[in-house]
């Protein structure tokens, strides 16, 4: 069952990855960014309320417009509450005291994701070429 977890997680954060690359629209409506992020319009909204760097722009019947910037925003905060176990507080004091090393530290923990999937590609069209041969572990 835990391995089950871990690939869900590893599926969300390579599409998270794949994604991010890919935005190529200015702005975004938040059922847009709760389906790129895999996260709920309603904890969107709450979150707004409770980071001060989550600001949508919004139109004149209020609804909210993400750039790709905010979106990345909020993959960070992502990082910091649901995949290292942050209380909102404490994610808010790192983003507020250590910006540059959240970023560098989501970063780097993207390209590892990155990498492991293509090596789990890899892996996968390997067994697929040479299905008789047992995987090494």
């Amino acid at each position: 069952m835990q391995g089950c977890i871990q690939l869900a997680k590893l599926i969300i954060s390579v599409n998270l990855c794949k994604t991010m690359q890919e935005l190529d629209k200015k702005f975004y409506k938040i059922g847009d960014v709760s389906e790129i992020l895999g996260i709920p319009e309603s904890t969107l909204r709450y979150w707004e309320t409770q980071f001060t760097i989550i600001k949508p722009k919004r139109n004149k019947k209020n609804i909210r417009y993400y750039t790709p910037h905010d979106i990345e925003i909020i993959s960070r905060v992502y990082y910091l509450v649901k995949e290292k176990g942050l209380k909102l507080d404490a994610a808010q004091a790192q983003i507020r005291h250590n910006r540059d090393g959240v970023d560098k530290r989501f970063d780097a923990i993207e390209q590892l994701k990155d990498i492991k999937s293509q090596l789990l590609m890899f892996q996968k069209a390997l067994d697929d070429l040479f299905p008789d041969v047992p995987a090494a572990k």
